[in-house]
């Protein structure tokens, strides 16, 4: 019996493989087509069109999962069935479970790869790509690892954080003089902007002098800068670009800032549920190929499940959307398309049992 899963499984593979590819590719296409549009913007080039491309593959691949488990799984056993050999291991005795178990063992290796791209590979490699082309795009804006700086006029900014509500925590404004030497610098706990300007909260200023150093606090301080909330929202936290870990921790970060984390929530249920989602698919490849084993033709099966993966990936998207517009708790906006496609296969699959 393992004959027939490593026999499977390398049939599977290939065929995942190779679809991976296509679709890798035409994503990859359609999104440099969209990028071309920011060429020559600030210091963003087509060095840095193209390795943002690179450093966002594994986000792309880790979203294109189980659409690319669903169609090379069926591609795999279709071209089983078309050779007749499914119809052979049926003949020799090898029951529809079994086939099931053995097709199922590969899934699980996908489910596998899928956690490692999605926890270990993407998020690193997604933060990096926002964060370059941020800086490319925003001259005279830096960002490191913990915070945020820029320049205006002789005045050097720090900020500690970007709130999803473009709120800021953590500032730090030092002032200088003609002759480079610091003479201010004001700390704020938080930032808020209201009518075109800025409100410090919690602010200490410290004035320094040659011979000492003044400190005042004030409840409050407002703030004139160029820097708008809009330059600003490139370099929030965003959620795709985290690890299921990180986003559990950031929302307790945002629950105790008072922030909305409903978005973050969402997020944190697809990395999730992401895993299921691409065994859910291999195991709805099963039963299209197993209703028509010879006198349905591949391309048809493939067209079939084309069209189901674009469904789930619409409906998967669609539906987490729509929970956050009308207050659907995040956990059945990421779950219930998940668990309808389950439902629907093991529906099939009773069948063709």
């Amino acid at each position: 019996m393992n004959v027939i899963d490593r026999y499977i499984g390398r049939a599977m593979l290939y065929s995942t493989l190779l679809v991976f590819a296509v679709l890798i590719g035409l994503f990859t296409f359609f999104e440099f087509i969209d990028k071309l549009d920011d060429v020559g913007r600030a210091a963003f080039g087509m060095w840095d069109v193209l390795s943002y491309l690179v450093l966002t593959l594994p986000k792309k691949a880790y979203e294109l999962f189980p659409m690319a488990a669903l169609l090379g799984t069926t591609m795999a056993l279709s071209t089983l069935a078309v050779d007749s050999e499914l119809i052979a291991l049926r003949a020799a005795g090898v029951s529809l479970l079994r086939i099931v178990a053995a097709v199922a063992k590969t899934g699980l290796l996908f489910v596998l790869l899928a956690i490692l791209i999605g926890e270990g590979i993407a998020p690193a490699s997604e933060q990096l790509a926002q964060r370059n082309r941020a800086e490319a795009m925003r001259v005279g804006i830096q960002q490191d690892n913990n915070s945020i700086w820029l320049r205006e006029g002789d005045n050097f900014v720090n900020i500690g954080e970007v709130l999803p509500d473009f709120s800021i925590l953590r500032v730090n404004i030092y002032q200088f003089d003609q002759y480079n030497q610091l003479r201010n610098q004001v700390y704020a706990e938080r930032a808020v902007y209201e009518g075109g300007r800025w409100r410090l909260q919690q602010v200490r200023q410290s004035q320094i002098a040659p011979d000492r150093i003044g400190v005042r606090n004030e409840a409050e301080q407002q703030w004139l800068s160029g820097v708008d909330p809009d330059v600003l929202g490139v370099f929030a936290v965003k959620p795709e670009g985290l690890s299921a870990w990180s986003l559990f921790r950031y929302i307790r970060h945002l629950s105790r800032n008072h922030q909305d984390t409903a978005r973050y929530e969402l997020a944190l249920w697809y990395k999730l549920i992401a895993p299921l989602s691409t065994g859910v698919m291999v195991i709805l490849a099963i039963p299209f190929v197993f209703t028509h084993p010879r006198s349905t033709g591949m391309g048809f099966r493939l067209f079939v499940g084309i069209m189901i993966g674009l469904a789930f990936f619409v409906l998967n998207r669609g539906f987490g959307f729509y929970s956050l517009l009308y207050g659907i708790p995040p956990l059945l906006g990421a779950i219930l398309p998940t668990l309808a496609f389950f439902l629907l296969a093991l529906f099939l699959l009773r069948r063709v049992a």
